[in-house]
């Protein structure tokens, strides 16, 4: 649960065959114009486009194999039929206007101008940052008229990377709370079971792209944000180290960060290559290349140390099947010549989980105070929102000082564990997708929840150490629905984080090898 837009009430970021190609798209109501830019051969199948990796694309986009309007066109027809299953995709701009950013895309590379991987990529970016022109509405009724006078930093990056940015994804209210529910938009559901949830904030990202509606999708992490939703999804969500993405936040955000996520490792790793790195107006973002993030993943994972952490000694309540799935997912590390064994962090989880209560709710006050303060703002505002806020302004300058120093007393015992473990394993949800008219559960395995985001505590740990952390899918439970567990790496090993997460997904394959029921159809 992250919010990367600035609450300030007055600020811009508040906040197939030819035929068949034809025949689909008529059949999706898109205009003659969109049918008219299509030049796809009769050999070529929409399907074929879709189903690319984001790196097989972007090489057959820069080949010349398929035109930058092919594939403009086969992704608005494949949006045009999965999204309405799932309200993934919203804020979409007119399909004319894009298939001619497409064509002029098509144009440069005909004048051998190529502006980077993401060449004529189709991209839709999280509603909680901005794009030039688009709206910003981070779910919120208040900002449902928001228009953007800038792109947010990581934005600039991925359109100069030759992104067309075709929408925005759904997220709940300011990205509170890790279900993708709101009043403007509505809910998001799982690719593999529209009636369930995606997870959130990211959740309109991550079931895009299960569903192959992008090729490669932004997020965000506050609290689990690029996890959950990507754990319910059976796609890669990676949260990076604090400060390897260059956020719009300077100084005091050191809870929430930016990541990519993707349907493979590899992927996602490319997409790291372009939002990291660092900039002058983010003064806390690292000076490393990021161009390390493209380099190949391939390692030999033999004696490489693996702590399990389980559901720590019993702390944390797990609905039936998933630790059972988890723990199962140990063999796949195992398989590529890991070393496995129970571990355990040296710190009291719920002293953890009141220093993050009493960090989220200072940072959530500050920024959304302005919004509380307003009469009419704060009749808008959710109940969580609100109990963020009044929570928040119960607390001493010592309340935020005692936190601070409690998660870097956290931190260290992350640092200790590292001494004997190279990663850290654990669950990345405590429960499975749950009906998306739901807002949150308000229990699990008999234990009540306290608060809207307790359900989500087990992803506590990683955000609050501020290390590198990775979604990888373990399967399906009986219903058919997804999970996932957390790895997490020593700080600013990020690529080493991936390089382990590529090796267990070789072995695994679960996002590599099963498709969402509705991809069948």
């Amino acid at each position: 649960m992250s919010s990367h837009i600035k609450h300030k009430v007055n600020r811009r970021s508040f906040l197939m065959g030819s035929m068949a190609v034809g025949a689909g798209l008529a059949a999706s109501g898109l205009s003659s114009s969109v049918l008219a830019y299509s030049r796809i051969s009769p050999l070529r199948f929409s399907g074929d486009i879709i189903s690319m990796s984001a790196l097989d694309l972007s090489a057959a986009i820069k080949g010349r194999a398929v035109s930058c309007v092919e594939v403009m066109t086969a992704y608005l027809a494949h949006i045009d039929r999965h999204n309405p299953a799932v309200n993934a995709i919203i804020s979409r701009r007119d399909p004319d206007v894009l298939l001619a950013e497409a064509k002029e895309k098509d144009n440069d590379l005909h004048n051998r101008i190529y502006h980077g991987w993401m060449h004529g990529f189709p991209h839709a970016v999280k509603d909680l940052a901005d794009v030039k022109a688009l709206h910003t509405v981070a779910g919120s009724p208040i900002f449902k008229d928001h228009i953007a006078e800038q792109d947010s930093i990581f934005v600039e990056k991925i359109r100069a990377s030759g992104a067309i940015f075709i929408g925005k994804t759904n997220v709940p209210e300011f990205g509170l709370g890790s279900q993708s529910y709101n009043s403007v938009f509505g809910a998001t559901g799982s690719a593999y079971g529209p009636s369930k949830t995606a997870g959130g904030s990211s959740g309109g990202a991550a079931s895009s792209l299960a569903l192959k509606m992008v090729p490669v999708a932004d997020g965000s992490d506050m609290m689990g944000s690029l996890r959950n939703p990507a754990a319910f999804n059976n796609i890669i969500g990676f949260r990076p180290s604090i400060g390897r993405v260059a956020g719009d936040d300077n100084f005091y955000q050191q809870l929430a960060c930016l990541g990519p996520m993707g349907r493979n490792v590899a992927d996602v790793a490319k997409l790291m290559s372009t939002m990291a790195g660092h900039d002058p107006r983010s003064p806390l973002s690292l000076q490393d290349d990021p161009q390390q993030f493209a380099m190949p993943l391939d390692k030999d994972m033999k004696g490489v140390r693996i702590g399990w952490l389980g559901d720590v000694k019993g702390y944390f309540p797990m609905e039936a099947g998933v630790l059972d799935l988890c723990q199962k997912s140990m063999s796949h590390f195992s398989d590529i010549g890991c070393h496995v064994e129970e571990a355990e962090i040296d710190y009291v989880m719920s002293d953890l989980w009141l220093s993050w209560k009493h960090l989220r709710h200072w940072w959530i006050e500050g920024r959304m105070g302005p919004l509380y303060d307003n009469p009419e703002t704060r009749d808008m505002l959710k109940p969580e929102a609100l109990w963020e806020i009044e929570n928040g302004r119960k607390l001493s300058g010592s309340d935020v000082y005692r936190a601070t120093k409690a998660r870097a007393d956290f931190y260290s015992a992350v640092a200790r564990a590292f001494k004997s473990y190279d990663f850290l394993v654990i669950p990345t949800a405590q429960v499975f997708p749950f009906n998306k008219t739901i807002h949150w559960p308000k229990k699990i395995a008999g234990r009540t929840m306290d608060a809207y985001h307790r359900w989500m505590e087990i992803v506590i740990p990683g955000t609050m150490s501020g290390c590198p952390v990775i979604n990888v899918p373990v399967g399906f439970n009986d219903k058919g629905l997804p999970m996932g567990v957390q790895i997490i790496g020593p700080m600013g090993r990020d690529f080493e984080v991936l390089q382990i997460a590529h090796a267990y997904e070789q072995a695994a394959r679960w996002n590599v090898d099963y498709l969402p029921p509705l991809l069948k159809n």
